[in-house]
């Protein structure tokens, strides 16, 4: 232990460490505003000032310089802070002895969200939580990620999108709608354009896409629908997996048995629902949005699984957090069920009661994926229609800050052995 303190010292003096006050931002229990926390880490990185990541300290603390302006923020967010000199030595040491680290941030990622031109209040979670949080972000949509605009950016996520082509499944209930005639003759004419004979093609196209720029280094983060109907459209190819009421072709008989899921990111072994009655893509989904095992808000929570944060850095990244039980929400893709998820994909977050998957992460070529069930952490059975969720009266939220550790994940080093 000496010696350890002896080097860290050393380092500490070296780096500047001790004549440069810091400031520790908290993100256990006295946190006020958890999700604006992220916000001024991202602050910081856009100023070329690094942030430890304390991982599993103090709930996933932050230290940043202490630089003014940066105190001045969190002031004005509401971001609680605790300025720290001579206790940094206390606080390494701590982290040397337990199931601790750090990872250094030292760019701010460029964001992008895949979001719709037309879409609703209701749609995104993450949206909703990157504006509260105060982090920059860019919009995108199919003409882009056709003209390859995906090579600009370091981390992509997909709005609750339908890759399958058949607009979320919402034949039943809304497709005499006006949204949903607007969105189905948008969607063909795009398709039309490029000339691509079907909107289910178009999304293929797209999916592959993405696929690429994950395997080229690319970090990508999807909820809800995106999260299934993603591997399902990569899983097709050029088969037609989609009833006639969406192309005016028949779906093709021979359809499982030529589901490849070899090409697919996480999922495996499923069967596809074709019938546009039915509210759902398949069977990857649990509890099943066609006839959903109701449990109620009160009863329905996931467990976190706690990683070493010195030999797994990245699901311990990504599970950050101040609670290790986070409630539940529902979504059209509420779950994942475990028996079709392949042995290399970490799961991340499960409901230990039930088959049910809540949270993945996996790598693919040189980029990541993270897929994230539900609709929205705060809104338990959300509708279409429903306004959207005010972040301000869940400031706290565990569900939202499994999506913020996701942005700050592709800024992440982690730090180097003093030896």
């Amino acid at each position: 232990m000496k010696k350890f303190n002896k080097i860290l010292i050393t380092y500490l003096f070296i780096t500047g460490t001790i004549f440069c006050q810091k400031i520790l931002i908290p993100m256990d229990q006295t946190q006020n505003d958890h999700l604006k926390s992220y916000g001024i880490a991202f602050y910081a990185l856009k100023r070329n000032i690094n942030v430890e990541w304390l991982l599993n300290f103090q709930g996933g603390a932050f230290l940043i310089e202490g630089q003014a302006s940066i105190k001045t923020e969190c002031k004005i967010r509401g971001v609680s802070y605790v300025e720290v000199n001579n206790e940094i030595i206390d606080i390494y040491s701590t982290i040397e002895k337990n199931n601790m680290d750090i990872v250094i941030l030292e760019k701010a990622p460029k964001i992008a969200i895949y979001t719709p031109p037309n879409k609703q209040p209701w749609d995104d979670a993450v949206t909703l939580a990157l504006t509260y949080a105060e982090v920059d972000y860019e919009t995108l949509w199919d003409e882009e990620v056709l003209n390859n605009g995906l090579e600009d950016y370091d981390w992509l996520h997909l709005h609750h999108e339908d890759f399958t082509g058949q607009y979320g499944k919402f034949y039943r209930n809304y497709h005499n709608a006006p949204w949903y005639i607007e969105q189905k003759n948008r969607f063909e004419s795009l398709a039309k354009k490029y000339g691509i004979a079907s909107v289910h093609e178009e999304k293929k196209t797209i999916s592959r896409i993405i696929k690429n720029y994950i395997s080229n280094g690319g970090f990508l983060f999807a909820m809800c629908s995106a999260t299934d109907s993603y591997d399902i459209a990569l899983s097709l190819e050029d088969i037609d997996g989609v009833h006639s009421v969406f192309d005016g072709t028949p779906v093709d008989k021979n359809l499982s048995q030529k589901i490849d899921y070899s090409k697919t990111l996480a999922f495996k072994d499923f069967s596809i629902y074709s019938d546009p009655m039915v509210y759902e893509f398949s069977d990857i989904d649990y509890p099943p949005s066609h006839n959903p095992i109701t449990r109620g808000a009160e009863a329905d929570y996931f467990s976190l699984f706690e990683f070493s944060a010195k030999y797994d850095p990245v699901p311990t990244m990504l599970n950050q957090n101040h609670v290790p039980i986070v409630k539940g929400f529902m979504g059209q893709t509420t779950g994942f069920n475990k028996n079709m998820i392949k042995n290399n994909v970490i799961i991340l977050g499960e409901d230990p009661a039930s088959v049910q998957a809540k949270y993945l992460h996996g790598n693919f070529g040189k980029g990541t994926y993270t897929f994230y069930g539900g609709h929205d952490p705060e809104d338990y059975q959300h509708f279409v229609g429903d306004p959207p969720t005010d972040l301000s009266l869940h400031r706290n939220s565990p569900g939202y800050r499994l999506i913020l550790n996701n942005i700050l994940f592709p800024a992440a080093r982690k730090k180097e052995k003093k030896t």
